[in-house]
């Protein structure tokens, strides 16, 4: 394996781990503490990154798209957070295909994209895939009962990721990666340290995981897209596609292995659905530079 697969598997590998990592944090830290944490943590550790490669620290902060970015960046991971906490660590498999789906309406809609026949027909295995899960085969009459209304927690976390990317789409030719990043995660650690004072609320009793947990998270939000990118320079696009769409069904995966969560037909079958359309999208048609594939669809950064 070269050097660049190897950073692009262990970027996915990290995004896939979110589930039960987010699951561990909350068993001492409130969803918004863990969000906060993951924008904190991330945002020193591209500090340092930024020192080590001497890139400016001087945050972006009159640009609109940085606060897009800030916004859409900081409901991604506050919703994905109190939908994990409260359901299942697979859960925020749905946040992948939404982002995927909001990111093809915005290019139809304001870009005037004009899709293919197979983007069509990709489109709509995603939205299968996702209404198998949403679904989980409970009655009709009652889609929402139980876990089913976290459905629409992770949908809205998804739409807020979309925003990020977007924003991301619009600032990269005008700000290099680091600092683009730099920006837009340390004014969303702001935004998130808001509500603390009134809806933070620890568990008292010390959980070693709980902090390595949160830890992690940090990590893999400051340094998994830095990977992603050297990544992308000496692997062929069509072949990174398939590596950003394997945390789709490996979140299932450790879900089962580390909280032997009950993992249904429906759910195991939407996300490998999903995994499919993902790709299909992404994969780049005849003609089509890689470049621009990436850019027009969104990789998938945690």
């Amino acid at each position: 394996m070269n050097r660049g697969m190897l950073y692009l598997v262990v970027a996915a590998l990290s995004w896939s781990l979110v589930g039960v990592l987010v699951k561990t944090a909350a068993f001492q830290f409130d969803p918004y503490t863990i969000t906060f944490a993951r924008f904190s943590i991330g945002v020193l550790a591209l500090a340092a990154f930024a020192l080590a490669t001497r890139h400016s620290l001087r945050p972006a902060a009159l640009n609109r798209w940085i606060w897009v970015g800030a916004i859409g960046k900081s409901l991604n991971y506050l919703f994905e957070n109190v939908g994990v906490a409260r359901g299942f660590a697979y859960g925020n498999v749905l946040v992948f295909p939404t982002q995927t789906v909001v990111l093809l309406l915005i290019g139809v809609l304001l870009f005037k994209e004009r899709l293919s026949a197979r983007s069509w027909a990709a489109s709509a295995i995603v939205v299968l895939g996702v209404l198998l899960i949403a679904w989980n085969g409970r009655p009709l009459s009652a889609p929402f009962g139980e876990q089913g209304w976290l459905a629409l927690v992770f949908v809205a976390s998804g739409v807020g990721a979309a925003l990020h990317l977007f924003s991301q789409k619009m600032l990269l030719d005008a700000m290099k990666d680091v600092s683009m990043n730099y920006s837009i995660f340390l004014w969303a650690s702001l935004l998130c340290a808001l509500p603390l004072p009134v809806a933070a609320g620890w568990d008292p009793a010390f959980v070693p995981g709980a902090w390595a947990a949160a830890a992690a998270l940090g990590l893999i939000t400051g340094l998994s897209f830095l990977l992603s990118s050297k990544g992308m320079r000496t692997v062929a696009f069509s072949v990174a596609a398939i590596v950003f769409n394997l945390p789709v069904l490996f979140t299932v995966l450790w879900a089962v292995v580390f909280y032997r969560e009950p993992v249904t037909a429906y759910i195991a079958g939407g996300a490998a659905v999903v995994a499919i359309g993902m790709t299909m999208l992404n994969w780049p048609s005849r003609g089509r530079d890689a470049a621009s594939a990436a850019e027009a669809r969104g990789t998938v950064q945690r």
